[in-house]
C-alpha cells in the first residue's frame, strides 16, 4: 500500500507541476476538468446518486456550469470568491452542528447542490490564481498547492508525535488540535518562503495572515468531505488513485482553500 501511495503521489506531483507551470491559461483551465469532473462523479456517490445515468447527468451539469462561466470568468470571479468564502463559513456551522448530532443524515439533494457549487468555485478559483501575477505564471497556484501539502504534512507528523486532544472526534477521530498547531507552524514557514518568491511587498503581514486562514479552511474542506463519507458509510470517495482512494480524497482541502486564498488576494489588491 505504501509503495502504491508513493508511486501515485510522485506521478501526480510531476503532472501537476508541469500543468501549472507549462500550460497556457486556457490549457490549464481545460486540464482542471480532469480533476473536477472525476471529483464530481465521486461527489454524486456521496449524494446517493447510485445509477450511472444519474451520476453522468450530475457530472454533465457541473461541466455545463463551468463552460457557461468560462467566458465570464474575469467579470464574475471576484464576486464568486466572496460568496465562496461566505459559503465555507456556513459549512463550518454545518460541521459544528453535525459534530453535536452525528446520527443525523442530511438530504442527498442538499449534498448534491452543495457539491456542484463547491466544485465549480474550485475551478473558478484555480483558474483565477493561474491568471494572478505575471503573464503565463503559475506561481500562485503552485504556492497554494505547496501550502496545502505542507500544512497536511505538518499536521500529520505533529499529530502522530504529540496528538492527544481530538479536533472533531465525531467526524474524523484521527485529527487533533496538536496536528492543527503543526499545520499552522508549517504554514508560517512556507508563507515566509512565499514572501521571497511572490511580489507581496509591504502587504506581507496580510499575506502571512491569509496563508494561515487558508490553511485553516483547508482543514475545514477535509473535515467536510469526511463528514459526507461518514454519512454515506464509505471510507474513500472512490478508487481511481491507487493507494490514495478517490480524486475527491486528494482535493478536498483544495476545494475550500482555493476560493479563500484567491479572495484574500483580491481583497489585498494583489497584481492581476
Amino acid at each position: 500500500m505504501l509503495k502504491q501511495r508513493v508511486i501515485t503521489a510522485s506521478i501526480l506531483a510531476v503532472l501537476v507541476v508541469w500543468a501549472v507551470l507549462k500550460l497556457p491559461v486556457t490549457g490549464f483551465g481545460a486540464a482542471l476538468l480532469l480533476m473536477i469532473l472525476p471529483a464530481a462523479w465521486e461527489w454524486a456517490r456521496l449524494a446517493q446518486l447510485v445509477e450511472t445515468r444519474a451520476r453522468l447527468l450530475y457530472v454533465g451539469g457541473i461541466l455545463a456550469l463551468i463552460l457557461a462561466l468560462w467566458p465570464l470568468h474575469a467579470a464574475v470571479a471576484g464576486g464568486l470568491m466572496s460568496l465562496g468564502v461566505l459559503g465555507w463559513c456556513v459549512l463550518c456551522g454545518w460541521l459544528w452542528s453535525y459534530s453535536r448530532h452525528p446520527q443525523r443524515r442530511d438530504a442527498p439533494a442538499l449534498i448534491g447542490a452543495v457539491g456542484a457549487v463547491v466544485l465549480v468555485l474550485t475551478w473558478v478559483a484555480l483558474l483565477g490564481l493561474r491568471k494572478q501575477g505575471q503573464p503565463d505564471s503559475g506561481h500562485y497556484v503552485l504556492f497554494l498547492l505547496l501550502l496545502i501539502w505542507g500544512a497536511d504534512v505538518g499536521a500529520y507528523f505533529a499529530g502522530r508525535r504529540w496528538g492527544q486532544r481530538r479536533l472533531a472526534p465525531a467526524i474524523s477521530p484521527g485529527k487533533t488540535w496538536e496536528g492543527v498547531a503543526g499545520a499552522a507552524a508549517m504554514t508560517l514557514l512556507l508563507a515566509v518562503a512565499g514572501l521571497l518568491a511572490l511580489p507581496i511587498g509591504a502587504r506581507w503581514p496580510l499575506f502571512l495572515a491569509l496563508c494561515v486562514v487558508t490553511a485553516g479552511f483547508s482543514i475545514v474542506g477535509d473535515l467536510f468531505e469526511s463528514m459526507l463519507k461518514r454519512q454515506c458509510g464509505v471510507k474513500d470517495s472512490g478508487t481511481l488513485l491507487p493507494g490514495h482512494g478517490g480524486v475527491l480524497d486528494r482535493v478536498d482541502s483544495l476545494t475550500a482553500a482555493a476560493p479563500v486564498f484567491l479572495a484574500g488576494l483580491y481583497w489585498m489588491d494583489m497584481p492581476a
